[in-house]
């Protein structure tokens, strides 16, 4: 297929994609419009009316609800973080792009939406970070009228001295806060976040990390570090977060970089507990590792491409794009173990 009819299919179909509400049952996140992206970017174009369909019904999405009366600046203080009026915010946060431009609308609302990264379990940010990457005014207001709606507030940052510049350093802290271990479990990362948001020896963790130029490659060397020890499905999110962010920064002021950066990086450590308060692996398993043959990209593309699982589809694209910036043979072969085409290297 060339290039052209790929871009018109991908356009064709995510067309589609602005009927369904960005959540459905029990709040779980809609990640069709992105991963169909994804599916696409992994050469899987022949794919996506049929995985759409499988999706669509497996997954029972939702419409997006009537819409009931128009929303001003002033409506919305009210419904921030509150799952209703999806359908008006939409339309605010439309004319919103259409008013200053899907560039600036990020830079205008970015900033407030920051501190709350963890909106629907970092899905605002993943599809706000879909948006970017493909152009695309009208997922961007859907993108900002979602992260609004599904705002996540968790303790917020004091400008306390920071303690460490490693973001592992932060996790391995966190990890060994006792009163988090005996937190109910939940069945949803956001739930588990806001769980852990609630703890009080939990509160000062925003303000452990120093933030600097390299703050960002240094989440994501942990970030692959933590999902090749793991596997485990948070830990998955932390390295296509990673990929998120590294989107969406360049639209954000430096203020608003570090607020988001903090607010991220809290988020994972939030999750301590789902993921069974794991250790870090040690310097010599992490160069251990990296000697595991493992298939090159094309290959792991054929796999993911095949598969039902959508986030088989999503870490395999954000892990090639971590990969290009940040080389790590790790990339590589924790996504190849998630998708059995190796064996355990951690034996």
């Amino acid at each position: 297929m060339d290039r052209l009819a790929a871009q018109q299919d991908i356009d064709v179909i995510m067309a589609e994609m602005p009927a369904y509400s960005t959540e459905f049952e029990a709040t779980f996140a809609n990640h069709a419009p992105m991963v169909l992206v994804a599916l696409d970017r992994i050469g899987g174009t022949a794919r996506l009316e049929d995985f759409f369909a499988s999706y669509r019904d497996y997954k029972g999405l939702l419409p997006v609800g009537p819409a009931t009366a128009p929303l001003a600046s002033g409506d919305l203080p009210a419904l921030l973080g509150r799952r209703a009026r999806e359908a008006d915010l939409r339309r605010y946060f439309a004319a919103e792009v259409e008013r200053f431009g899907w560039q600036q609308a990020l830079a205008v609302h970015l900033p407030g939406f920051a501190p709350g990264t963890g909106a629907s379990a970092l899905h605002a940010l993943m599809r706000t970070a879909y948006g970017i990457l493909r152009e695309d005014p009208q997922e961007i207001a859907i993108a900002l009228a979602y992260w609004h709606w599904s705002y996540l507030a968790l303790p917020p940052a004091t400008g306390a001295a920071p303690v460490t510049a490693d973001p592992a350093e932060v996790l391995a802290r966190a990890f060994r806060i006792e009163a988090l271990r005996g937190l109910p479990l939940h069945g949803l990362l956001w739930q588990n976040m806001a769980e852990s948001g609630r703890c009080p020896d939990f509160v000062p963790v925003v303000d452990w990390l120093e933030i600097g130029p390299d703050t960002l490659a240094r989440m994501a060397a942990a970030s692959i570090a933590l999902f090749a020890a793991t596997q485990d499905f948070s830990a998955l999110h932390a390295v296509t977060g990673c990929h998120w962010l590294r989107i969406v920064l360049p639209f954000c002021d430096a203020a608003t970089q570090e607020t988001m950066l903090r607010s991220f990086w809290q988020c994972i450590a939030a999750l301590g507990g789902e993921m069974g308060f794991p250790a870090l692996p040690s310097s010599a398993d992490l160069v251990r590792w990296r000697r595991t043959e493992a298939p090159d990209w094309p290959a792991i593309f054929a796999a993911a491409r095949l598969s039902e699982d959508e986030h088989d589809i999503s870490v395999a694209f954000s892990a090639s794009e971590e990969d290009r910036t940040y080389p790590d043979p790790l990339y590589r072969i924790s996504v190849a173990r998630r998708l059995g085409l190796i064996r355990d290297y951690r034996q």
